[in-house]
């Protein structure tokens, strides 16, 4: 019997993720219910869901095809072990997946969420070379500002230092190209930036110092998001691909964030037109409603490891709840309504749209730079002298308060709404924002 309770009776022993807690605490923030574009609090009101919930509610909230796809299967099978046995359902939404993929992507290892996938990646890339006979390909290059979730893999190629300082020591062997923001050359940009496509060359220095032959994989977000929105510059992600493809390396694509129509195609690898040798993901793949991911790979990466004898594991790796029964259904669903909704075409034909109206901010007071892809944007804000984040979370508080929920990084302040928002809701969330930024100290 599920809790009716609105109010918990005790907030002490729930240790909240990348959370103020002690303030949280003394004024909570508490949802009740969602139901396509918005949210419940518990005191009732509406609050219009600016972030898809984190990124990842790409079909909106309670959608009843996946509601109903979760209920039919915990009654018809709830488990079954992924280990030397399988499901129809897992294979189905594999290929579903490879179906919508970049041509080249043709196999899923299932994960169960964007970090799994991330160091499920890195894995693969080590043991793909060692596989290929090139054992000393163990380096891992990522990004500065890049995010590729919490675990130590992710945390080591990734670039946001305080998911870093305090954890000590990182894996080792990695290290990190430049990010991709230049606010001199290209703030206020609309849609991908004209200047930085250089950066992508800092690669062939990162090669120059290390040696190709110890270098497995580059890893980068193709589009930035956790960090606040940095986009490719034109003709970066291709030089990228250019000078791994030159030297041997695997090029990873995370695609967590920008998976699943989030910049109006399936993946960013087709708005971006260039093929990386693998992708991961997690978040839209089943609109977050049961946590799961992939990564997705090319035939050429998955097929060095069918090798020796037949009876033997080719991949030591995998998890309990890979490709687990309800999240595959789940899964399912989720394309299911992207298609028949037409989802990613509703994201690219409103991208005119809401970058208009996230443009029109400019000038709003402590506004520095805007930038947008897709149905993704950020407002980037003049910090408080001395005192970092504060006025962004200040912001997010009041937004709350008038009935929006946005993100915060640092002080930028990060959208991603449900692909289903309509062009009113760009309106309230933009003219409500406005609001809020204008009373900010």
């Amino acid at each position: 019997m599920a809790l009716d309770r609105k109010t918990p009776n005790d907030l002490n022993a729930f240790w909240m993720p990348f959370t103020a807690n002690r303030q949280f605490k003394k004024n909570p923030r508490m949802f009740v219910a969602a139901k396509d574009m918005h949210y419940t609090t518990a005191d009732g009101r509406q609050v219009l869901d600016g972030t898809a919930g984190l990124w990842c509610c790409n079909a909106g909230h309670c959608r009843p095809k996946i509601t109903e796809a979760i209920q039919k299967q915990a009654a018809e099978m709830d488990y079954a072990p992924a280990f030397q046995m399988g499901h129809p359902i897992a294979f189905e939404l594999a290929n579903r997946l490879v179906d919508i993929a970049p041509q080249g992507m043709e196999h899923v290892f299932y994960t169960n969420s964007g970090s799994e996938s991330v160091d499920t990646a890195l894995k693969i890339a080590i043991a793909y070379h060692r596989a290929r006979g090139e054992g000393a390909r163990t380096r891992l290059i990522g990004r500065e500002r890049g995010y590729h979730g919490v675990n130590f893999g992710g945390i080591s190629v990734g670039g946001i230092v305080n998911n870093r300082k305090v954890f000590g020591t990182m894996l080792g062997g990695v290290d990190h190209l430049p990010h991709t923001h230049l606010p001199a050359q290209n703030a206020f940009t609309k849609g991908q930036p004209e200047h930085g496509a250089h950066l992508a060359d800092d690669l062939e220095r990162i090669v120059a110092l290390h040696g190709a032959e110890t270098i497995a994989a580059v890893i980068v977000e193709p589009m930035a998001g956790s960090t606040g929105v940095l986009l490719p510059p034109k003709g970066y992600l291709q030089r990228l691909r250019e000078i791994t493809a030159k030297h041997g390396i695997l090029l990873i694509f995370d695609e967590v964030i920008t998976g699943f129509g989030r910049l109006g195609s399936a993946f960013a690898a087709q708005h971006y037109g260039v093929l990386p040798d693998m992708m991961t993901t997690a978040k839209g793949l089943t609109n977050g409603v049961i946590p799961m991911g992939a990564v997705l790979t090319t035939g050429t990466v998955h097929d060095a490891f069918m090798a020796g004898p037949e009876h033997m594991i080719e991949l030591f790796h995998g998890y309990t709840y890979s490709g687990n029964p309800i999240a595959s259904a789940a899964g399912i669903a989720t394309l299911d309504t992207y298609r028949e909704e037409g989802l990613f075409d509703r994201a690219a034909e409103l991208a005119p749209y809401w970058q208009d109206a996230l443009h029109s901010l400019r000038g709003t007071r402590h506004v520095i730079d805007i930038r947008n892809e897709g149905l993704i944007g950020a407002v980037e804000l003049d910090p408080i002298p001395g005192e970092p984040t504060k006025r962004a979370f200040a912001a997010f508080l009041k937004a709350y308060e008038k009935g929006i929920l946005i993100r915060t990084t640092g002080d930028i302040i990060a959208m991603s709404p449900p692909l289903i928002i309509e062009k009113s809701h760009i309106d309230q969330l933009i003219g409500t924002l406005k609001e809020v930024l204008e009373g900010l100290d």
